[in-house]
């Protein structure tokens, strides 16, 4: 039987894709706030003196343990998600992300504080393996990029609003000062929650469960046409035509995963990992953590100037992250990768030259690059590894595949998080050597290997790996292997005419 969601009553074309886009907009923004709201507080005197001064070590520990409840909480929408939908996943992740905020503004001990941040980043891993999925699969083609790419900016959103909200506390002289920010983030998980009750799940996720009648309802209204209108039914019978080639198989298998032949299916997960670990090793959460202790420990600035700078630091990361709105639909994903990957190369390769003269008036310098990496960071390698996943993977795939890859985000999130308080006592500046010769290697790999989504629907994107070969074409044709609505030519080519309008559709609710 048909259910019934709110959004039917008032929602329909723009408006229903801009409630499914603040709902899911509004994962990222706690993503952001969650990531942010320790920056602040790790290098605050009454922060470290209620928790006895921890040392470096223990610092990444309360920092990090968020980041693997993140990877424990992909690992759960790996074996779940599938079955609980995109809707409900994140209803799910938003509850528990109340739960762990309760542990966190209620600590009164270092064991009580990282359980919050561990069930905090549990919900949060939740969230950031379901958000990119549900987006892509209810975005058009044309605005699919701009859309996915606001992930982006309402993630550094969230991350601006806890940094000034832990700066504006530190006057405060009381734990009033860590435990108002930490709490604040339970009032936009709740809003998430509030959000998703109200809406319906992806139309691909309907149909590959046998929900036809509400995947046709949904469809109508993103198109805010009747659901006899024949571009409805055209849509409902593309997406149902791949949803049957992909669950001819049966049930679900590993191994899949492990395929190349026609689907690829390794070839596509590989650099839906890729992308998420090189995001990673860009250096990005070496600032965007301890951006401070940046200032302090290598460039000798005092703690109030280091907070100053680092929220500074943090409304750069903001205004560039709007960029890629306008231009990820325009030149494209592999651009601004290469694009962003050269200029943070370029960054972190002055901020170690002008910090090995150890001179003060070079640190001031140095700063003025750590605002640029910010910028550059936030045009490619900022938004796209979240969504490229979503827009690469089948359907029968795609929840899975954004949840390992999820995993592996999170877990080299934790891997920066625990050693750069460490690297910074024992290497200062040279840090950014190592970051500097990285960000210089995903260049070449992004060039070689990564295929070209712009303008695709997600039904064209499989045509892309159809052609077979580890690079599929890609070093050849710039990436660009596939043209717009492919999949529709080559249906005509196969003579397919059947009147989509007129085809009548069974219910099959067996499929899991």
């Amino acid at each position: 039987m048909l259910k019934l969601y709110q959004y039917q009553n008032f929602l329909r074309g723009k408006s229903f894709l801009w409630a499914i886009t603040l709902c899911a907009l509004q994962g990222f923004l706690l993503l952001g706030y969650d990531q942010g709201v320790m920056s602040c507080l790790i290098s605050d005197p009454t922060f470290n003196k209620f928790f006895k001064y921890p040392d470096e070590d223990l610092q990444g520990d309360i920092t990090g343990t968020y980041d693997l409840g993140c990877v424990a909480g992909s690992i759960f929408c790996y074996f779940f998600g599938e079955q609980l939908g995109r809707r409900k996943a994140l209803m799910l992740g938003g509850t528990i992300m109340v739960i762990g905020t309760v542990f966190l503004g209620a600590a009164n001990g270092v064991g009580i504080f990282i359980a919050g941040r561990v069930i905090t980043g549990i919900g949060n891993g939740i969230n950031s393996s379901t958000v990119p999925t549900l987006q892509a699969e209810c975005s058009p083609a044309n605005i699919r990029g701009a859309l996915l790419t606001l992930q982006g900016t309402v993630t550094i959103l969230g991350l601006v609003i806890a940094y000034w909200a832990g700066f504006g506390t530190s006057f405060v002289e009381s734990n009033f000062q860590w435990r108002f920010p930490v709490s604040f983030q339970a009032f936009f998980a709740v809003c998430l929650v509030i959000q998703a009750i109200g809406l319906p799940d992806t139309p691909r996720w309907l149909v590959a469960h046998g929900r036809l009648d509400e995947a046709r309802n949904v469809i109508a209204c993103l198109l805010d046409k009747p659901e006899d209108d024949p571009e409805v039914e055209s849509q409902l019978f593309d997406i149902k035509t791949t949803v049957d080639e992909e669950f001819a198989g049966g049930p679900f298998k590993f191994k899949e995963f492990l395929q190349m032949g026609k689907t690829q299916n390794f070839r596509r997960l590989c650099i839906t990992i890729g992308v998420n670990i090189m995001q990673q090793f860009t250096g990005s959460n070496m600032i965007n953590y301890y951006a401070p202790t940046v200032y302090q420990k290598t460039m000798g600035f005092d703690n109030q100037m280091s907070m100053i700078l680092g929220g500074c630091t943090s409304i750069t990361y903001l205004v560039g992250s709007v960029l890629p709105v306008f231009l990820v639909d325009r030149f494209g994903r592999r651009t601004l990768l290469m694009a962003s990957a050269s200029g943070l190369c370029f960054c972190f390769m002055m901020v170690s030259i002008l910090l090995s003269t150890e001179i003060q008036a070079a640190a001031y310098a140095a700063v003025a690059f750590i605002f640029i990496f910010q910028i550059f960071l936030a045009v490619g390698f900022l938004p796209v590894p979240w969504f490229l996943g979503s827009e690469l993977n089948i359907t029968r795939l795609r929840a899975r595949a954004c949840s390992i890859a999820s995993g592996w985000n999170w877990m080299c999130v934790y891997a920066i998080v625990k050693i750069t308080p460490i690297a910074m006592k024992n290497l200062g500046w040279k840090t950014f050597i190592i970051f500097t010769v990285l960000n210089a290697m995903w260049v070449p790999i992004v060039y070689c290997f990564f295929p070209e989504t712009n303008g695709l629907e997600l039904e064209d994107i499989d045509l892309i790996f159809a052609r077979g070969g580890f690079t599929g074409g890609v070093f050849g044709t710039r990436g660009k292997t596939v043209q717009k609505h492919a999949h529709l030519n080559q249906q005509l080519k196969m003579g397919d005419e059947k009147d989509t309008g007129d085809i009548e559709y069974v219910e099959d609710a067996s499929r899991a």
